[in-house]
């Protein structure tokens, strides 16, 4: 870590996959191709020699074009991925909310998933216990949907569960992936001011959206990426201006 204040340090990050450049039909196409030593691939890098630290309290914004490796990021940071090189240093518990209805079990309750979700993320029983009534009240999930199957909530009452679970208690590292764009205005509103008093109380947030006026009003600093490698880093103003006119 560069600092005492370094909470997030990723250094020389790249991600590498390798992509097969022809159509596959079958299984059987696939191994006759693979004995036969005929299978092409090509190298494609998701990140690219990534570099940037964050400090204890910040509100981290990712910008870029569909593509540009802002989730894949996201993922490698949260140990969801392991880099094909680099290394990524965490200091303090981590909360990952990357994609909806990760961790969720479409077959078992909201309440039931608040548990079974909680317990992935490392609260205990007795805490989400203690925790139940003012998880599902920040939801603002209907009781009759309480008792439902998850399968037959709307992304939005799913991404609401999701954001409640995940900021019942204080991590030091909260993760968002579009979260925020999922739902009615009064209850982006609120998730706003929720993120701003975890801020107050030094909680760091690192946060992916295509909109660019949540970045503007929520983020100290910036990564634009693009291609996977860093366009720019600096002050969120600054990097969504520019960001703006390219």
């Amino acid at each position: 870590m560069k600092n005492s204040t370094t909470v997030l340090e990723v250094s020389n990050v790249t991600m590498k996959y390798r992509l097969a450049t022809e159509k596959i039909d079958s299984m059987k196409h696939y191994f006759v191709k693979k004995i036969k030593g005929k299978l092409k691939y090509e190298d494609f890098l998701a990140l690219n020699n990534v570099n940037f630290s964050v400090n204890k309290g910040e509100v981290f914004g990712i910008i870029g074009r569909n593509g540009a490796g802002k989730s894949t990021l996201l993922k490698v940071i949260s140990g969801i991925l392991k880099p094909t090189s680099g290394e990524v240093h965490r200091k303090g518990t981590i909360a990952p909310l990357i994609e909806l209805g990760a961790g969720f079990n479409g077959d078992l309750s909201g309440i039931e998933n608040v548990y079974l979700n909680g317990m992935l993320m490392g609260y205990s029983k007795k805490f989400l216990h203690e925790h139940i009534k003012e998880i599902l009240e920040f939801s603002e999930i209907e009781s009759k949907f309480l008792h439902t199957p998850l399968k037959n909530y709307s992304s939005g009452m799913k991404a609401r569960l999701g954001f409640s679970i995940a900021t019942a208690v204080k991590p030091e590292i909260l993760i968002l992936d579009e979260v925020l764009s999922v739902g009615d205005f009064k209850f982006k509103e609120k998730s706003e001011n929720k993120i701003k008093s975890m801020m107050k109380e030094g909680t760091t947030v690192l946060f992916v959206s295509h909109s660019i006026k949540q970045i503007e009003n929520l983020c100290n600093r910036v990564i634009w990426l693009d291609n996977g490698t860093i366009r720019q880093v600096g002050n969120a103003n600054d990097i969504c201006k520019l960001y703006k006119n390219s």
